[in-house]
C-alpha cells in the first residue's frame, strides 16, 4: 500500500496552526483542488466530515471520521467511505523553537489489485503534490 509523508516548517504558534489545521471545513476556502468540506457530525474529540476534491479534472468523493489530539497537537484520519479502498494519516505539529515542523501522512490502497501495480505509483505522485500543496496553504495562512 502506497504511503506518503510531507512535512514542511512554519513559523508560528503551535497552538495557532493547529486551530487552522483542525478547521477542515474552511479548507476549500485556501486550498484550490478542495471543492468542499462538510462536517457531518461533530463530537467531543471528533468529526466526520464529506470531502469532494477536483484532482486534475477528476472529481473524488470520500467520508472520514477526524480524530483531535489537541494535547498532542495531532489529528488522525480515516476514510470511512469513499473513491480509494483505503485512506488515512495524521497530521502532526511539532514546536521547535519558534517555529513549528508540520507533518501530514497518508496511507492510501486504490483497491483494484490487477492494476495497482500501474496506478499506484501514479496515485503517490498525486497524494504527494496534493499533500505538499495542503501543507503550503497552511503555511501560507500562518506566515501571511
Amino acid at each position: 500500500m502506497p504511503y506518503v509523508e510531507c512535512k514542511t516548517t512554519i513559523k508560528g504558534d503551535p497552538k495557532k496552526i493547529y486551530e487552522i489545521v483542525s478547521d477542515m471545513a474552511a479548507y476549500p476556502s485556501f486550498m484550490k483542488d478542495l471543492v468542499s468540506v462538510e462536517i457531518l457530525e461533530r463530537g467531543e474529540d471528533y468529526t466526520i466530515s464529506h470531502w469532494v476534491s477536483n484532482a486534475d479534472g477528476r472529481k473524488i468523493v470520500w467520508t472520514e471520521k477526524d480524530s483531535f489530539f489537541p494535547q498532542d497537537l495531532k489529528i488522525a484520519y480515516a476514510q470511512t467511505s469513499g473513491d480509494l479502498k483505503k485512506m488515512e494519516g495524521e497530521w502532526n505539529i511539532i514546536p521547535n523553537a519558534d517555529a513549528c515542523e508540520v507533518s501530514l501522512s497518508v496511507d492510501f490502497e486504490f483497491g483494484i489489485p490487477m492494476i495497482a501495480g500501474l496506478l499506484n505509483p501514479i496515485l503517490k505522485k498525486k497524494v504527494r503534490e496534493n499533500s505538499e500543496n495542503m501543507l503550503a496553504a497552511i503555511k501560507e495562512q500562518i506566515e501571511k
